[in-house]
Formats: C-alpha cells, sequence, structure tokens
C-alpha cells in the first residue's frame, strides 16, 4: 500500500526526533513522511533537515500562520498544507502528532486492517501517557474513538468525509462522517503508542468554550449540545465548565458556522441519540 504520513509541527525539537527515529525503525515504513513546519521558532526545521538530508522519503514543507491559538483550526491548516504537495497516488494517509513515539509494527498493523477490511475508513491504534513512571492508557476520548494524534485514512474515505475540516471537533465529525457514508472506524486497542506531551498539557482538556463551539459546528442541537456540556462538566467536577460552555455555544450560535451540511446534521444527531439510548438500557 502507499501510505503517505503528514506531521504537522509547531516547535516540538524536544519531541520531532524520537517520532521520526520510531518511524525509520518501522518495520513496514511510510511511502512518503511530509513534515510540515508550522512556523517554529526554536531548532524544529534543523532537525528535520538532518533526517530529509539523510533519508529521501522524509520531506519538509514549510507553513506560514498566524502565532494566534487556534484549537483544530491551525493544526489542520498545516496538514491540508501538506496534503496539497502530494503528487503521487496513494491508498492511505495518516496523520500524526509530532510528539508520538510509534512501536516498531505500527504501519504494519494498521496496512493490515485496511488490507483485510475493505469497509474501514478510519483506523489507528491508541495512546500512552506516562503516569507515575508507568506508561498507561489515555483516557480523555471512548475507547472505540481514533486518537487525532495517530489517525490513517483509506484514500476514498477521506474524499468521502471532504477532507478535514481547519475547525474544532474535526477528529470527531470525521469518523461520523465516515460512519454517514458507510464506513467503519476501527481502534487497534492493542497497538499502542507513547503520547511525550498529553492532551491535558495542550489544552487543559479543551476548554469549554471551544468544546461547546465544537458541538453547535457539528449540528448536535441544543438539546445534545447541552447534554454533552454537562456530562463534560461532571467528568471534569467543574460548574465553571458550564459558563464558559454557554458563552462558547452563543457565541457559535451568533456566527451561524457549521462543518456538516443539513443531511449529516440530522444523521450526527440521531446516531448521537441511539448511543445515549443504548447506554442508559445496557
Amino acid at each position: 500500500m502507499n501510505h503517505i504520513v503528514i506531521i504537522p509541527t509547531h516547535n516540538e525539537e524536544k519531541f520531532i526526533s524520537l517520532l521520526l527515529e520510531s518511524i525509520i525503525n518501522q518495520q513496514v515504513k511510510p511511502t512518503k513522511v511530509i513534515v510540515v513546519n508550522d512556523n517554529s521558532t526554536d531548532k524544529s526545521v534543523d532537525i528535520i533537515n538532518t533526517y530529509c538530508k539523510n533519508y529521501s522519503f522524509i520531506n519538509l514543507v514549510n507553513n506560514i500562520s498566524s502565532n494566534q491559538h487556534l484549537p483544530g483550526e491551525k493544526v489542520i491548516n498545516a496538514f491540508n498544507k501538506g496534503f496539497l504537495t502530494i503528487k503521487e497516488d496513494f491508498n492511505l494517509v495518516t496523520k500524526l502528532d509530532a510528539d508520538i513515539i510509534l512501536p516498531p509494527n505500527y504501519f504494519k498493523e494498521v496496512n493490515h486492517i485496511f488490507e483485510i477490511n475493505d469497509r474501514v475508513g478510519i483506523c489507528g491504534g491508541v495512546a500512552l501517557i506516562e503516569k507515575n513512571k508507568q506508561w498507561v492508557l489515555e483516557k480523555v476520548a471512548n475507547k472505540e474513538h481514533v486518537r487525532g494524534g495517530l489517525k490513517s485514512y483509506r484514500k476514498e474515505c477521506f474524499y468521502a468525509i471532504g477532507k478535514l475540516k481547519p475547525s474544532m471537533g474535526w477528529d470527531t465529525v470525521d469518523e461520523l462522517l465516515a460512519l454517514y457514508n458507510n464506513w467503519e472506524v476501527k481502534v487497534i486497542h492493542n497497538l499502542a503508542a507513547k503520547h511525550l506531551k498529553p492532551t491535558t498539557a495542550n489544552y487543559s482538556s479543551i476548554n469549554s468554550k471551544n468544546q461547546a463551539i465544537a458541538f453547535y459546528k457539528m449540528d448536535y442541537g441544543l438539546l445534545l449540545s447541552i447534554l454533552s456540556i454537562l456530562k463534560a462538566a461532571y467528568r471534569k467536577k467543574s460548574i465553571y465548565f458550564i459558563f464558559g460552555a454557554i458563552k462558547g455555544y452563543l457565541f457559535a450560535l451568533e456566527k451561524k458556522q457549521k462543518i456538516v451540511n443539513r443531511e449529516e446534521g440530522k444523521f450526527i444527531r440521531a446516531y448521537r441519540w441511539k448511543e445515549i439510548f443504548k447506554k442508559i438500557y445496557l
């Protein structure tokens, strides 16, 4: 399989070499690796250039963007810049975060899942974080959700979902749209990568305003958004989360910018309600 890997990178001098070494040591290497330097001000570019000189399948693309912190939007804009440079045909495209270390069999196992089941559109392993000197599962999403930091797409599915949305919620809506288009999402639970900079360190578990904006953009509707906000607030044990989320939802309501169309939104709401009722009755 022709497998393209795209790595958006911003000031990752501490981690990028660890990721690239883990890719070089893969049992099955990707066809091409595109590292997108997104306005780095540290030594990331120097490190990446060293790998580009030594390994022809590793490529550097420079992206100019603002220094404004834009969760979801900034990283996907960088990913898309890398994607536009692809000239060759491909079967799979993977988005990797720059602070990941892959096990040697990572791409071998991911490729295998796509090969044996032609209905799998999105696939990936799980992420571990270091806690008390042990590597444990990073619990920030449900068990059947492929983490955005190590996510692979079949080309046909990638195009069917309209590629990746430069917005908060991109790594949730992609799976929902895959299901809408009759693709399967597969988590390989026994395939674990190390996540060196946990999500909580990056976004404080994603602030409430942005999370509520994502609910609106994915067309959850008011009631489903409220339930999702309350669930998140309960999980975080923070009443202040609710106030921030309300502010975010009202902001999104005023902007009226959604990342799905009417039919996709209808499917997403029906799917979410089905999942809620399934948990209630089980």
